[in-house]
Parts: C-alpha cells; sequence; structure tokens
C-alpha cells in the first residue's frame, strides 16, 4: 500500500512552520552564528510567526509551542515557561474579558456606540470623524477586537439602511468601516487596558525599572503622541470622502435606533458600574498601593470579573459559567500568553541578542535612525502577525539593542509600542474583521501603505524629538 503524503494548500501552511524552524536552526547553529539553543529559540519564533501569519491551525496552538519544544530541547527551566500562561497579566486580561461579556450580554455595549453616535452629522466627514473618534476612545479601554465587533455590525446596518448596498464599492462604506478598524487599533496605546500587546510591555517595563509601573504614568506618555496618530489617520480619512458628500437620515437612524433600548436596566447599570470601578480603581492606584500593596490592577479586574458570578440582574446571574465558556476569547488570551512564553524563550537564552548584534552591524548611534529602525521593526511584525506578537518578539529585541549599542532603552520602547499598535495594511488581525464586512482590500492595502509609511516616519519622529526634549519620555517611574 502507498502512503501518500496531503500536499493541499492548507496543508503546505502546516508543513512550512517546522520546515523553516529546523531551516533556521541548520543555518544559524550550523554556521557558528550562535549556540544551538539560541538557534532553537529564533527558530521557534520563525515557526510561530508563519503560523499566525499563516494560520494553518488555530491561534491558540501556535501559541502553546513553546511548551512542547522547551521540553524536547530543555532551553530555560520549564516553571519560567509555563508560569507565563497564567501570569499576573493574563490575569488581568481575564478579569476585564468577564466583565466585557456583561456589556454584551445586557446589550449595554449597543447602547454606549449608539448613544455616542446619535449627535452624528449627516455628512461623511463628519460620519468619519465620529466613527474614528468613537472606536479610538472605545478601544482605549476596552480590547480593540470587542470595539470592532461592536461597531461594525451598527455601521453596516447603518449603511445599508441608508441604501449604500455595495459596500465594496461605497466610497461612504470603505471611509467609514476603516475608520472603526483603523481607530480602534490606534486607540490600544492609549492605555494599558486597550490590548494585550500593551500588557506585555508592561510586564517588561516592570521588569526593567524593577517596581510597579502605574497606570496614569502610561496615559501621561502616550496620549499625547495617540492624539498627532489620530490627526493623522483622520486627515488621510477625509481624503477618501467625496467632496460634498452626505448620508441623508444618518443622525435620525441612531436616534430611532436608541430610542428603542427604553430605560437603562438593571442589569446594564450593574455591568457600567463593575467596568467603571474596576477602571478607576485600577488608575487610582498610587493613591491606595502603600495599604494595599498585593492589590494591583490585574487583581483589581479580577475580582470584579468575578462579581459578575454572584450579581444578579433581572434575569438571573448577571453571568454563568456557560456565558464564559462561549463569551470569552479565549485563543486571544492564550496567544497573549504564548506571546509572552515566546519572549522568555528568546531573553533567557540570549537570543534576542544574537538579533540586536545583527542590528548592531546596521549604522546605528541612537539618533533618528535608529527610532527609524525601532518604529520599522515594530510595525513590520504587527503587519505580519498581531501586536501581542510583534510586542513579544520585538521588545527583548529592542531592549539588547540598546544595551548594545549602551542607549537608554526607555524612549526606544515606548516608540516600540506605539509601533506594534499601528497596523493598517495587511488584512490580518482586526482588519480582517473588516474585511469579512465587506471592506475593500484593495482599498485596505492602497491606503494602508500611505498611512503606514507617514505613520511610521510620524512616530520616528515625534520618538527623536521627545528623547531630546520631553523629560517623561527618558524616564520611566
Amino acid at each position: 500500500m502507498r502512503i501518500k503524503l496531503p500536499l493541499s494548500k492548507d496543508m503546505g501552511r502546516l508543513y512550512l512552520g517546522p520546515l523553516a524552524f529546523a531551516l533556521v536552526i541548520f543555518l544559524l547553529w550550523g554556521n557558528d552564528i550562535c549556540t544551538f539553543k539560541q538557534a532553537v529559540a529564533l527558530g521557534t519564533v520563525v515557526w510561530m510567526g508563519l503560523w499566525w501569519v499563516l494560520h494553518p491551525v488555530h491561534i491558540a496552538i501556535t501559541a502553546f509551542l513553546p511548551i512542547p519544544i522547551n521540553a524536547l530541547f530543555d532551553l530555560i527551566p520549564t516553571n519560567h515557561l509555563i508560569s507565563q500562561y497564567f501570569s499576573e497579566i493574563v490575569v488581568l486580561l481575564l478579569g476585564s474579558e468577564l466583565i466585557s461579556l456583561t456589556w454584551e450580554k445586557t446589550h449595554l455595549d449597543r447602547r454606549l456606540a449608539i448613544g455616542s453616535l446619535c449627535r452624528i452629522g449627516t455628512s461623511l466627514k463628519s460620519q468619519v470623524f465620529v466613527w474614528l473618534v468613537a472606536s479610538t476612545v472605545l478601544s482605549i479601554i476596552l480590547p480593540n477586537v470587542v470595539v470592532v465587533m461592536i461597531f461594525l455590525p451598527v455601521a453596516i446596518a447603518m449603511l445599508k439602511f441608508l441604501g449604500e448596498n455595495d459596500l465594496q464599492r461605497s466610497p461612504a462604506a470603505t471611509a467609514i468601516m476603516l475608520a472603526i478598524v483603523w481607530g480602534a487599533g490606534i486607540g490600544g496605546f492609549g492605555s494599558p487596558l486597550g490590548g494585550s500587546a500593551n500588557l506585555v510591555a508592561v510586564s517588561y517595563i516592570e521588569n526593567l525599572i524593577g517596581h510597579e509601573f502605574m497606570y496614569m504614568d502610561w496615559v501621561y506618555r502616550f496620549v499625547p503622541i495617540l492624539v498627532l496618530v489620530f490627526i493623522l489617520n483622520l486627515l488621510i480619512l477625509f481624503r477618501l470622502c467625496p467632496k460634498g458628500k452626505h448620508l441623508k437620515g444618518g443622525a435620525e437612524y441612531f436616534r430611532q435606533a436608541y430610542a428603542e433600548f427604553g430605560k437603562m436596566s438593571h442589569g446594564e447599570k450593574i455591568a457600567l458600574w463593575l467596568f467603571v470601578a474596576a477602571t478607576v480603581l485600577a488608575f487610582a492606584r498610587p493613591l491606595y498601593a502603600e495599604w494595599l500593596p498585593a492589590l494591583k490592577p490585574a487583581f483589581v479586574f479580577f475580582i470584579f470579573g468575578m462579581l459578575t458570578f454572584v450579581l444578579r440582574d433581572e434575569g438571573g446571574w448577571m453571568l454563568t459559567w456557560r456565558d464564559a465558556e462561549k463569551g470569552l476569547m479565549w485563543g486571544m488570551i492564550f496567544m497573549f500568553a504564548g506571546g509572552l512564553a515566546l519572549g522568555r524563550l528568546i531573553t533567557e537564552t540570549d537570543a534576542a541578542q544574537v538579533i540586536a548584534k545583527g542590528l548592531t552591524q546596521l549604522p546605528l548611534d541612537g539618533g533618528f535612525e535608529t527610532m527609524m529602525s525601532v518604529a520599522l521593526l515594530g510595525t513590520f511584525l504587527t503587519e505580519i502577525s498581531s501586536n501581542t506578537a510583534a510586542a513579544s518578539i520585538s521588545i527583548p529585541v529592542i531592549l539588547s539593542l540598546t544595551e548594545e549599542l549602551m542607549l537608554n532603552p526607555i524612549p526606544y520602547l515606548l516608540v516600540t509600542i506605539v509601533a506594534v499598535n499601528c497596523a493598517y495594511i495587511l488584512p490580518v488581525s482586526i482588519r480582517a474583521i473588516g474585511v469579512s464586512y465587506g471592506l475593500s482590500t484593495d482599498a485596505l492595502l492602497k491606503e494602508g501603505v500611505k498611512l503606514s509609511l507617514l505613520t511610521m516616519l510620524l512616530v520616528s519622529l515625534v520618538g527623536y524629538l521627545a528623547m531630546k526634549f520631553w523629560p517623561l519620555f527618558v524616564t520611566l517611574t
């Protein structure tokens, strides 16, 4: 009996990961570029990166690759790796996800989304401005996937109600959907709560400075940059709006939709209170840190997340475990944890230093060209994978690079965080959701390339100037 190996397109993408893994080990270790453990760690980066881009298996499966690879090759102590899959930051992510589920279950998410759009104007530019503001602001405190899933169905319903049925060819639909997916992406770096990539960054920052990094310190440094990136996004989107284009009835549509909600229910009030209370306590951490040193934001959000199972609204429990099983974005949580584990592999094996030494061969002296290289690395990685994976790979490399060049790592680290939150081109991550709803991939690519290049230049320039003239950008307290 002849056995035939499956060679379909899907299987080809599956085999590409382990083949690239083996090739990297052969090229690096076989040519004495690095040690065997470092070569395996770098091969793991390539394998996971390919599978995260090509999706031959679910992203959560890819996230667990460091465990069997470490078991086979004994790269680092097992407990160092396993601990990343339920780290303090994963606890925070789980708690915030539980609270977010109550918004979805009580429809508070739709009430707030539509309510924020009720005063929207009828011109297309007004529409684009409000959608971009709403998605950017909401993604500062909610995961960007959640924001996109809240806003896109509302936007599509509005567009079809107003007669924009051919979404692929509609300039209005393209501009509005781009505003949502781009806004949800850039808003993420406005606070640590905006995405799992930020939580990766927080863990590295705390290791770097040796103590807890307060959330308000994050906001001070990143919101000014977010405003500049927002303005650049808005200018590009305005260019897509045909002159004088109006969507008649847009404001009326939202008012009618909001009126259907009626009065806020008891459940909605509880859901809102849980999130507001957890957020306020997280940002007010400096006020009580001395008396409650163990009550970090991660555990604040987890405590309020646990409360969702013991509080009741008119229809019963706010959440049941079945709700959590079905509603939690387990794949995203595991992907985040896998990114941390990958980062642990490349830092503890000193594989990050191998990449950093390669970068030091470039003519870098810590000036604008170094900022540009940092932004390019972060932007490239987040375009081809996810911002969590990009942060997990790029941050250790940047820290090693600055160590090699004997530079203050802080400004380069901050620019990296911004860069991994600014992806516009390929239909992956949240942009894939937009494409599934009818966003034109041609428009995404064409406009995304322009915006990505301009954002990279803007972030590099702002980072360089901030490093020179803004003391908060070169120190972390």
